[in-house]
């Protein structure tokens, strides 16, 4: 629940800002004498919806950096610092891609690369990863973030939520319009307390559903990054064995702004339909059926 709330509560953060920004630039007049000017509240809604999804995206690699603490480890001398870099260099050449930022964080086993651009990437694995794991495994994982990269996946998220985003802001209007002038036939000029309260709750509403679109695509996603790994890697086994390592394994808790792009999560329940990611079981069995 709490990451949920996590997520209701920044993007209702980022919306309000935007909302603001477009009050006070004259963008949100779609609220006109003769009704909703749907033109314009789509114009507006685009703006909110796509605004912030993409405004969270040029900040993933600092935030991804701040809020986990990690450390860029390109140029280091330490021997392991090398072969990780040396790894992320041999795989990122694999896959078409520029050399991304490579970093250690201190935290249980999980990992995640971020980033607005595949060429301009960052990739980060915890010191729990690396001392839990053997090195095929921890290459395994790698492999699966660099797949994420090259994919294009956090490109796609931001797209992905931009359009949940703006249908969620242009529907709470249009129903919020609705039930004011409509239900409580509110006949003063301008939108009454039925439209404010109505798009209020409905935000909240039709936001966690796009939530639950969101993460799907997410969980998909993650199969595509393993079957990326084995392709990278030259065998699916050595990500069947990270993977199997991971489900025996905390992997502990990743901030919401790389939560979607770390290697392992534990779904279960009705949360799960808000996971990033399917059960590890889910994963290893879809690369054991892999040709």
């Amino acid at each position: 629940m709490k990451r949920v709330l996590l997520f209701i509560v920044t993007n209702l953060a980022v919306m309000l800002v935007l909302g603001i920004a477009a009050s006070l630039l004259g963008v949100n007049r779609y609220l006109t004498a003769n009704g909703l000017n749907l033109g314009l509240l789509l114009g507006f809604a685009a703006v909110m919806g796509f605004g912030g999804a993409i405004i969270s995206l040029l900040m993933s690699k600092p935030m991804a950096k701040w809020s986990t603490g990690a450390q860029v480890i390109n140029g280091s001398a330490d021997p392991t610092h090398r072969w990780i870099v040396g790894t992320v260099e041999r795989f990122a050449g694999k896959a078409g891609i520029a050399m991304p930022e490579v970093a250690i964080y201190d935290g249980e086993p999980n990992a995640f690369a971020t980033g607005a651009f595949r060429n301009s990437a960052l990739v980060a694995v915890s010191t729990g990863l690396l001392h839990s794991m053997t090195r095929d495994e921890v290459e395994a994982v790698i492999g699966h973030e660099i797949s994420h990269v090259a994919n294009g996946d956090m490109v796609t998220l931001t797209l992905i939520q931009g359009v949940m985003n703006t249908f969620v802001v242009f529907l709470s209007r249009v129903i919020g319009y609705f039930v004011d002038k409509v239900v409580l036939r509110n006949d003063r000029e301008g939108p009454g307390i039925g439209y404010y309260v109505t798009t209020v709750v409905l935000d909240l509403v039709l936001g966690v559903l796009a939530a639950v679109v969101v993460a799907a695509f997410s969980r998909h996603r993650e199969y595509r990054a393993d079957a990326g790994a084995a392709a990278l890697l030259g065998s699916k086994q050595p990500m069947i064995n990270a993977l199997a390592r991971l489900g025996g394994l905390d992997p502990g808790e990743l901030p919401q702004t790389v939560q979607a792009m770390g290697i392992s999560g534990r779904p279960s329940g009705v949360m799960a339909l808000f996971s990033s990611h399917p059960p590890i079981e889910d994963r290893i069995r879809a690369l054991q059926q892999m040709g």
